[in-house]
């Protein structure tokens, strides 16, 4: 049994995050991951000002400028007709209002460099191949058990380890709702893709039941690619849907534009879309939730990273504030994050049931609605891109 004060249940990107805001204060911290080591399944990340902010606070800003992208303008493109429905601009305004730029980057290059910062501290253990699978709070300490043989007794555990997490188990018996979705995801050399790549902006083409997303990611080396769809072969009783298949089936009825980057995706995995319902407590005595594990949420507003970045952001400002007490620092933490968590949560939902539906009313005053809308109004994202800039 190994003592330690913080343990982190996940070495994701929240988790790692996490770990570096508490060695930020000057704590020691153990990071138990369950893979053989520390990386990330994915590809494209999108890092709106709200994540950029805390990187910059981390000291992490010029590192993620080595590997990132940063684009012009997001656009939302018709999927079927090929038109331009609306776009918000990133440039001189937005950055002058928010203070930092929207940044795309390769999943796995920002998981590198937050692995390695975190090291750099030399307050922060990071263990791969620890599979938690018991977490007690005895009151005074929590105790916490690997399969693979390992215990630590800690002063203070938060869980990080995602839309399946164990560590939730402890505050909710909810399970991950299947959206019937599922996404095929990756990045290509540009060089494959460099006669219809659009380098200046993210892309997001939305039509009924499908959406596909395009932006360029490492320095602009590669061309991320996102093609999600609704699949009528759903059942919850079997895996055979959502297949490589009925992919090239649902978007053979988009422009061509489309079709013709459909051919470069990935078709070797799929990832089905899911979420949780927000819930009301993430925190008891001496354990909290963070990241996917406290509020996992649809894909669809590019927030799930940011939102865990803000966790983790918000755990050590609270540690900085609240001293030594691990109950009273959760309770804070919790008090500050939850309502703005299972807001965003249910903004990725209503957003995904508008850029998806199949409504004839919706589509038109959906489709009016972005059209009037004007590139520089940055009001409709404000709530979201401004969490923690200063007050003027």
């Amino acid at each position: 049994m190994k003592e330690v004060p913080f343990l982190i249940i996940g070495g994701g990107i929240g988790g790692l995050t996490a770990a570096l805001c508490i060695a930020k204060t000057g704590r020691t911290v153990t990071v138990l991951e369950q893979e053989e080591k520390f990386s990330e399944i994915g590809a494209g990340l999108q890092l709106a000002p709200n994540a950029m902010r805390i990187l910059h606070q981390l000291g992490l800003f010029e590192s993620v400028q080595e590997f990132a992208w940063f684009p012009k303008r997001l656009v939302l493109m018709d999927c079927q007709s090929g038109q331009e429905l609306a776009a918000l601009d990133l440039g001189k305004e937005f950055r002058a209002r928010y203070e930092f730029p929207y940044a795309v980057m390769h999943r796995a290059d920002l998981l590198n460099l937050l692995y390695q910062a975190c090291q750099a501290t030399g307050l922060v253990t990071l263990l791969a191949h620890r599979t938690v699978v018991s977490t007690e709070d005895k009151g005074d300490y929590v105790d916490v058990g690997c399969q693979e043989g390992f215990a630590y007794r800690a002063q203070a555990v938060i869980g990080a380890d995602g839309l399946w997490s164990r560590t939730r188990q402890l505050f909710s018996d909810d399970r991950p709702i299947i959206a019937e979705y599922v996404a095929y995801r990756g990045a290509i050399p540009i060089e494959e893709v460099k006669d219809y790549a659009r380098m200046d902006d993210v892309v997001m083409w939305i039509g009924k039941d499908v959406h596909f997303v395009q932006y360029p990611v490492r320095r602009g080396e590669l061309y991320n690619q996102v093609a999600v769809f609704k699949s009528l072969r759903y059942t919850p009783d079997t895996d055979d849907w959502g297949t490589p298949e009925e992919l090239d089936q649902v978007f053979s009825q988009s422009c061509d534009k489309v079709q013709h980057a459909i051919r470069f995706m990935h078709r070797g995995r799929r990832w089905p879309m899911m979420d949780r319902r927000p819930i009301n407590r993430w925190t008891s005595g001496r354990v909290a939730l963070l990241g996917d594990a406290a509020h996992p949420m649809l894909q669809y507003i590019a927030q799930g990273a940011c939102q865990a970045i803000e966790d983790a952001a918000c755990l050590g400002d609270k540690i900085i504030t609240m001293g030594d007490d691990p109950s009273r620092i959760f309770l804070a933490y919790q008090t500050e994050r939850l309502q703005r968590t299972a807001r965003v949560q249910t903004a990725a939902r209503n957003f995904g049931q508008i850029i998806h539906t199949g409504d004839s009313a919706a589509i038109l005053l959906r489709d009016y609605l972005l059209t009037t809308h004007t590139p520089n109004n940055l009001g409709i994202v404000d709530w979201i891109y401004g969490y923690g800039r200063p007050t003027p």
